[in-house]
Formats: C-alpha cells, sequence, structure tokens
C-alpha cells in the first residue's frame, strides 16, 4: 500500500506543477500582452498550444478568474477580462494613499536611520546609474519599477500594508506595464525614481511625498490613455475580422477578437 500511496502523492505534485506552468505562462501572456483585453479563447486552444491536457488548463484558468483577469462563458470558452478604468482610477488612488504614507514615515523619526539608509542604498545601486547602464527593455524595468515601489511600502515597517499592497500590485500589473510596454517612460522612471531617493536619504518628507503622488499621478494619466488606444487597436482588428455579410453575427452582437482559434 505505501508504494501505492507514494505513487498518488508523486502524481499529485506532478500534476499541481503543470498547473502552475500553465498558470505562469497564460498570467505572463496577460501582462506582455500577448492575450489583450477581450480576446477569446477555448481550453483545447490552450492546451495544444502548451501540450498539455485540458485539466492543468482549467484549473490554471480557474485561478486566473479567482485573480480578476479571465472569465468563462458557459460552454463558449473564455475570455481575457477587458480594462474597467474606473476600477483601475480606484486602485491608483489606493496605491498613492500607501506610498505617501510610506513614504512619509520612512522620512520621520519612527523609522531608524539605518533603514532608510539600507533602503536608499539597496534602490540606489539599481536606479543612480548613468544613462548608459539603464536597462532598455522595458518590461525588465516594469519588473524593477515594481521592486521598487514594493520596497518603500516594506521599508515602512506595516506588515498589514505591504501585504495589501502587494495584493495591489498584482491588481495593478496589467495597466502599469501598458507604460513599459507601448510608452516611453524608462528614462523618466530612472530619473524620478532617484529624485525619490534623495528626498528620502534627507528625510525631507514634503519633498518625497509631492515626488511619488506627482510620479503615479503622472504614470496613471499616461497608462489610462494608452489602455485607451490599445482598447481603440483591438476593436479596429475586431471590425476588420469580422465575417462575411452571410455569415454575419446577429445584429447587435458584439464581435470579438479570438486569439487562437
Amino acid at each position: 500500500m505505501k508504494p501505492r500511496i507514494a505513487s498518488t502523492e508523486l502524481a499529485q505534485r506532478r500534476a499541481g506543477k503543470l498547473t502552475d506552468t500553465v498558470y505562469a505562462s497564460l498570467r505572463e501572456d496577460i501582462y506582455a500582452f500577448r492575450l489583450l483585453p477581450g480576446d477569446r479563447f477555448a481550453e483545447n486552444d490552450v492546451a495544444e498550444r502548451l501540450q498539455v491536457s485540458r485539466t492543468p488548463v482549467r484549473e490554471a484558468l480557474m485561478r486566473l478568474q479567482s485573480e480578476g483577469l479571465v472569465r468563462g462563458h458557459f460552454r463558449n470558452g473564455w475570455e481575457v477580462v477587458p480594462i474597467d478604468l474606473a476600477r483601475f482610477a480606484s486602485l491608483y488612488e489606493l496605491r498613492e494613499m500607501l506610498e505617501l504614507h510610506a513614504v512619509r514615515k520612512l522620512c520621520s523619526a519612527r523609522v531608524a536611520p539605518e533603514r532608510r539608509q539600507q533602503l536608499v542604498a539597496a534602490q540606489g545601486a539599481i536606479w543612480q546609474c548613468a544613462a548608459t547602464d539603464r536597462l532598455p527593455d522595458g518590461l525588465a524595468v516594469a519588473a524593477l519599477d515594481e521592486g521598487f515601489h514594493a520596497a518603500l511600502v516594506q521599508a515602512a515597517g506595516n506588515g498589514e500594508a505591504d501585504g495589501v499592497y502587494r495584493q495591489l500590485t498584482d491588481q495593478l500589473r496589467i495597466m502599469r506595464r501598458l507604460d513599459f510596454a507601448y510608452g516611453d517612460c524608462i528614462d523618466d522612471t530612472y530619473a524620478e525614481h532617484c529624485a525619490i531617493l534623495d528626498a528620502i536619504a534627507g528625510a525631507d518628507a514634503d519633498l518625497a511625498a509631492a515626488l511619488i503622488a506627482r510620479h503615479i499621478e503622472d504614470s496613471h494619466t499616461v497608462v489610462e490613455r494608452l489602455a485607451i488606444t490599445r482598447l481603440e487597436q483591438v476593436r479596429a482588428e475586431s471590425v476588420q475580422a469580422a465575417p462575411p455579410q452571410g455569415n454575419a453575427p446577429p445584429t447587435g452582437a458584439p464581435v470579438r477578437r479570438k486569439r487562437f482559434g
């Protein structure tokens, strides 16, 4: 009996790892905009592309659905959730509140100077570099950008705020990456992060707060404009891909871009 139990447990572990792999692949497709908001696809399409069975695909899609990235349609496949600009505006406002509190606390006597210095040194090694040493890859800089802002909140020392911020980062990732994937923000990001670090190093709470607020608000403005542009492009592609008149869908039915099929 023991070998059989061990074999079953091994199979379950392998199945779990396969689900994790499919989940990571699909999530990255969404974050990198290989799958766009509104794209439709079937489980079979994903299974064939990744050379796996439908079971880990379905399990991965259920996880993505719980995170608000995709939604299932009964007998009609899956869809990448369209971007809700009003919801993201609320999330950006919450992000600003958390980061403003963090930088003000970092510049106060409530945080030991040593912790502040450690933060500035660690992040300065990444951002305070010569222009020729800056990374040119937008998505790579996007990952570093997430790390920078998460480090500010973590260094402030409130574990509950840190946990909320990490969840918020997951929810905002698809929007924040727009700026790095389709915008021209790399040089501005390096320069603004350096200015924020200098203000924190000098314990200048008002300056640090003003810089972080402008940094977040400017980013929100840009990504919202980019999101609208990308959505218009998707709609235009959908119209171009519409079926001939004889096979047209019923009047009023939306024409959706199908990613894989």
